[in-house]
Order: structure tokens, then C-alpha cells, then sequence
């Protein structure tokens, strides 16, 4: 069999994102690449969101996923990495995650290491969300972190068209899941030298 890159998985906040929008531009990217479409992008809602990931994975098939996530969409992926810990996803990457106190969500969300390898992205300037509390959320769902600095909401508002760091995350988790398909290569002790 042979082996199939991670999808990407294009999770937005609300209002959805618009064709400016980073999320957009790296959706262009990967022609295999998928959006989860909330019925409704201006009411956000936690389970129902989390729930809507999960369709769009069962719907898109078999095979692995590197979610991308932004604002309300970073709370809906953690919400849905908590509820299903045998997801396709491998790797999850939030960008400038929405503070959940804000929609009274907080407690809904997991306060523990999520069950996949992930890394939060924020800015020290993010009217959604302090760079504190980014940097907290990071913590407990044992995301690595890192602040761009003073760059807004990291949207197409904030003068976002292409996040080059995104797709570098994009292609190191795709060179991670392709390291782990190669064969082991035998140790230098265990080869038979023909005398």
C-alpha cells in the first residue's frame, strides 16, 4: 500500500474566512485540502461546531488530517479532540484562538494535554484573546507556543493574505508523518560484512 500524505483540514472561525483570508490562501495550497462549513458561521456554539468537524472528516473518507484552525474554530477543534480521541486528525495548529471566556465557554473546553501533537500561535496584541491567556491555553492542552508579536487578530483585517508560517508548519507535520511510514534502517552493528 502505498503512502498518502495528511490532508489538510481548513477549520475557520466565524463569519467563516474570506477568500483574503490566510486560511483561504493556504486551502489553495494543497488541492486536497478541506473546509468545515458551519451552517451557521455568525452563531457560534461549541458542540455544534465540534460536531461539524467531525462530519466533515467521516464524510471526507479515510486517512490522516493536519487541522488548521483560527479564532472560534481553534475552541470547536480543541472541544472536538477532547470528545473523539481516536480522530484522523494527526496534528493540530490553533492560530489566535478566541479567549472562550468571551462566549462563557470556558468550562466546556478541555483544561488538559490534548491527545494529539499541537502548536498554538498568537499575538501580543489580539483583541479575541490576551497573549496571556493564549499562552495558558497552550499549557494546558501541552501545545507548543510562539507570538508573532503585535499583528492583531491574525486575519485578513490585520493584513493576513498569506501565513507562510502556517505553511511551514503544513509541510513539517507532512515530513514527520512520511519520516514515520520509512522502514527503519538497520543499526551499523546489525550488517553482515562479506570477508
Amino acid at each position: 500500500m502505498s503512502y498518502k500524505a495528511p490532508r489538510i483540514l481548513i477549520i475557520p472561525g466565524l463569519h467563516d474566512s474570506g477568500p483574503a483570508h490566510w486560511q483561504s490562501w493556504l486551502q489553495g495550497q494543497y488541492r486536497d485540502a478541506r473546509r468545515v462549513t458551519q451552517r451557521d458561521p455568525s452563531k457560534p456554539a461549541l458542540e455544534r461546531w465540534a460536531e461539524r468537524i467531525q462530519r466533515t472528516l467521516e464524510v471526507a473518507g479515510k486517512g490522516e488530517w493536519l487541522a488548521v484552525a483560527h479564532s472560534f474554530g481553534c475552541l470547536a477543534l480543541a472541544r472536538h479532540l477532547d470528545d473523539h480521541p481516536d480522530s484522523p486528525i494527526r496534528e493540530a495548529l490553533f492560530v489566535a484562538p478566541a479567549e472562550p471566556d468571551k462566549f462563557g465557554i470556558a468550562e466546556s473546553l478541555p483544561h488538559h494535554r490534548l491527545p494529539r501533537r499541537s502548536r498554538l500561535i498568537a499575538s501580543s496584541n489580539d483583541p479575541w484573546m490576551s497573549a496571556a491567556s493564549a499562552a495558558r491555553w497552550a499549557h494546558r492542552w501541552g501545545a507548543s507556543y510562539s507570538n508573532l508579536g503585535a499583528v492583531g487578530h491574525i486575519n485578513a483585517e490585520a493584513g493576513f493574505g498569506p501565513l507562510p508560517v502556517a505553511k511551514s508548519w503544513v509541510e513539517a507535520a507532512r515530513a514527520r508523518a512520511a519520516a514515520e511510514q520509512r522502514p527503519r534502517h538497520a543499526e551499523f552493528s546489525e550488517w553482515a560484512f562479506a570477508v
